[in-house]
C-alpha cells in the first residue's frame, strides 16, 4: 500500500472556541438590547471606518498602478 503523503486533517474545533464564540455572541446580543441607540451608532462608526479604509486602498491603488 501506499503510504498517505497528506497529515490529517483535524475538524473539529476546541471547547474553548465554542465557549468564547458564545460569550461574544451573548455580549453583542445584550448590548443591542440595553443600548440600541449606542449599538447602532458603533455600528454606523465601524461600517464609516471600513469605508475609508476601502477608499484609501483604491487611492494608493491608483497612484501605484496608474
Amino acid at each position: 500500500m501506499a503510504k498517505n503523503t497528506f497529515p490529517p486533517i483535524k475538524t473539529g474545533t476546541s471547547l474553548l472556541t465554542k465557549v468564547v464564540g458564545l460569550l461574544t455572541l451573548i455580549a453583542i446580543l445584550t448590548l443591542v438590547v440595553k443600548h440600541p441607540t449606542d449599538a447602532a451608532t458603533w455600528l454606523s462608526q465601524a461600517g464609516h471606518f471600513v469605508g475609508t479604509v476601502i477608499d484609501g486602498i483604491a487611492s494608493f491603488l491608483q497612484h501605484a498602478l496608474g
